[in-house]
């Protein structure tokens, strides 16, 4: 009798330390503030190779070929316009930017390294886009509630992470921030109010007689 008493407590003792290990094994580990759930961004280039006239420039075929591509890739800010073209001629740089300038876009003066080399009578446009996601999202990997060890559940960052990496329009600036021209907006944001206070008042010239008979 005490036999199995004794066999039924030590069953049971192990049962609960197992339970207990297994809960262990769930909690959060990251014991900073630093979330692990950071936006990962990514850079992909995109080609599209235009024949040239011979001495440069675009034929109004190929300009449609060019406009059907751009309009098919839904150019959107944060996207980089760039040609590569061997002859560097003004008139190719000319009509690839005419038809950029309709979608709002600017073309580039450098162009990234791409795949193959670009054939002899033609120019390559390179459209850069950057994407950022942060990856493991949503994140619930703990099995209980208990956080002994005081730590930030697996999912700390999903939220605020994951929608900076949807807010942000260029998706580089997460990576290196924007970066400035190095003019300033404030003469241009204090026009208003410096017309404003330019203005003469009201009434200072005094006040214009009109007459108020009517002719017959």
């Amino acid at each position: 009798m005490r036999t199995n008493l004794a066999r039924t407590g030590a069953a049971a003792l192990a049962l609960s330390l197992g339970l207990a290990l297994s809960a262990c094994g769930g909690m959060p580990t990251n014991r900073t503030l630093e979330s692990v759930n950071q936006p990962v961004v990514q850079r992909n280039s995109y080609v599209f190779d235009v024949a040239t006239l011979p001495g440069g420039g675009v034929s109004v075929s190929e300009q449609r070929r060019l406009a059907g591509w751009f309009e098919a890739m839904d150019l959107r800010y944060g996207d980089k316009i760039a040609i590569d073209d061997p002859l560097e001629a003004a008139a190719t740089r000319q009509a690839i930017e005419g038809i950029a300038a309709r979608y709002g876009m600017l073309v580039g003066d450098t162009a990234p390294v791409t795949a193959g080399d670009v054939l002899a009578g033609s120019a390559r446009v390179v459209v850069t886009r950057t994407v950022a996601e942060v990856p493991g999202c949503p994140a619930w990997k703990e099995k209980t509630d208990a956080n002994l060890s005081n730590g930030t559940y697996s999912g700390y960052g999903c939220a605020v992470n994951g929608n900076m990496a949807l807010m942000v329009a260029d998706k580089e600036h997460l990576v290196h921030g924007a970066r400035g021209t190095g003019e300033t907006t404030v003469m241009s944001s204090t026009k208003a109010i410096d017309s404003y206070r330019e203005q003469k008042p009201t009434g200072t010239e005094g006040l214009k007689s009109n007459s108020t008979q009517s002719g017959k």
